[in-house]
């Protein structure tokens, strides 16, 4: 309660901790469905991307 300014610091500590490990797993589930291994590339190109990848197809769609 009160005003805007105040509610971050109101919200309970393990939310932030959920929040970060939510992020977190999303984030390293999204790196190896698109990114080659980094010990797999060649030293001159680094990043490279999966050849079966689309970038944004994580094969998730809740509408269809």
């Amino acid at each position: 309660s009160g005003p805007a300014i105040t509610h971050i610091p109101q919200v309970p500590e393990g939310f932030w901790a959920l929040l970060l490990l939510s992020i977190g797993a999303t984030e390293q589930f999204r790196a190896e469905k698109g990114w080659v291994d980094p010990s797999e590339t060649p030293i001159d190109a680094p990043g490279m991307l999966k050849a079966d990848y689309t970038p944004g197809d994580l094969g998730f769609d809740p509408l269809g």
